[in-house]
C-alpha cells in the first residue's frame, strides 16, 4: 500500500493510492484520522481494513493534491551518518564500530515538490539521497530479530546538509548545520513494509539538474534497518511516526573535486528501488 499525507481545502489529509489515483482515507472510511501518526499507530489491521474499503471509494482529483510529507509532523527525525561502507571510503574514514546518530528538528520536514531554501548563512549547501525508515509500531528496548515489525514502511529522503555549519563551525555543529528549514524533504508516498520484503537490496540515487551524482544499493549499508531500530530504541522509545534517515551513499558534493554545492535553479531528484521519485527545487533563502 502507498500513503501520502497532502493538503486539503480542510487542512491536513491521508489518502492512500488506488491505481494511479488517490482516495482520501476519510472518504473510504470516516472512522480513520486525517493524521498519518494517528493512522500508523492504529496497525496493520487498520491498514489493510483502508486497503479494501478504498477500492470502492471516489479519487481525488490530482490538480487538488498538494504533497506534504508522508509524516508532516514526527516526533522524531533520526539520522545516521556513515552508514554506506563505500561512503566511508570515499570520505577516507574507516566503517564506525557502532551508528552515528544524530537528529533534524521536526520544523526541517518538507514534502515532495517543496522548494528547499538555502539559508543567507550557508554557501556550502550538500544533497545526501538517503532510505528513510518510517516507525508504526511503538516500541522500546526493541530486539533486532523483530524490529523491522516495527517499522510501518518506507520512503525516499534527502538529507540536505550545510557543510560549513556542520564541520567548519566550533565543535562542528551537526544538529544545526543538519536542520534549517525544509532540510529535510522525504516522500512522495510510504511504502508500506509488506511491499518491501527486502530494504537491504534497493538501488538508491540523487540526480542533480538530470546527472546523477549517487548511485548505489542499500546493500552497501553497514547497519541493516533491523540495527538501527534496535541500537535507537535502546535509548528512547519509539514511536509511531517517528523517521529513521538511514545514511547516504558516496557521490556527495564536498567529496567532489571541485566541490559541488546546491545553487538556486537547481532540481534534485532522489529515488530508491520502486518507492518513487522525491523532487525538490532550489531556492535562494534570507
Amino acid at each position: 500500500m502507498r500513503l501520502i499525507s497532502y493538503e486539503g481545502n480542510n487542512g491536513p489529509r491521508v489518502a492512500v493510492k488506488v491505481g494511479e489515483a488517490y482516495v482520501d482515507v476519510q472518504q473510504a472510511d470516516s472512522r480513520l484520522p486525517a493524521n498519518m501518526k494517528q493512522l500508523l499507530a492504529l496497525g496493520k489491521e487498520a491498514l489493510a481494513s483502508l486497503e479494501r474499503a478504498a477500492q470502492s471509494a471516489e479519487a481525488i482529483a490530482l490538480e487538488n493534491i498538494r504533497f506534504s510529507a508522508p509524516v508532516p509532523d514526527p516526533q522524531k527525525v533520526i539520522c545516521i551518518g556513515l552508514n554506506y561502507s563505500d561512503h566511508a571510503k570515499e570520505s577516507g574514514m574507516e566503517p564506525p564500530p557502532e551508528p552515528v546518530v544524530f537528529n533534524k528538528f521536526p520544523s526541517s520536514v518538507c514534502g515532495h515538490l517543496a522548494p528547499i531554501v538555502l539559508p543567507g548563512l550557508s554557501n556550502q549547501v550538500d544533497y545526501e539521497a538517503e532510505l528513510v525508515a518510517i516507525i508504526g509500531t511503538p516500541g522500546r528496548d526493541i530486539p533486532e530479530h523483530s524490529a523491522l515489525e516495527h517499522v510501518a514502511g518506507y520512503c525516499c529522503g534527502h538529507d540536505v546538509s550545510a557543510r560549513d555549519w556542520q564541520l567548519g563551525k566550533p565543535g562542528k555543529q551537526w544538529l544545526l548545520g543538519k536542520t534549517f528549514d525544509t532540510f529535510a524533504p522525504f516522500g512522495p508516498e510510504l511504502v508500506t513494509a509488506d511491499e518491501v520484503p527486502d530494504p537491504g537490496n534497493l538501488s538508491i540515487q540523487l540526480r542533480l539538474n538530470g546527472e546523477t551524482m549517487q548511485d548505489s544499493t542499500t546493500g552497501q549499508l553497514i547497519f541493516s534497518i533491523a540495527e538501527l531500530v534496535a541500537y535507537v530504541s535502546s535509548v528512547c522509545t519509539l514511536l509511531p511516526g517517528d523517521v529513521i534517515f538511514t545514511g547516504t551513499p558516496p557521490g556527495v558534493g564536498m567529496a567532489r573535486k571541485p566541490p559541488v554545492f546546491l545553487k538556486p535553479g537547481d532540481a534534485v531528484e532522489v529515488e530508491i528501488g520502486s518507492l518513487g521519485v522525491l523532487e525538490n527545487h532550489v531556492v535562494a533563502g534570507n
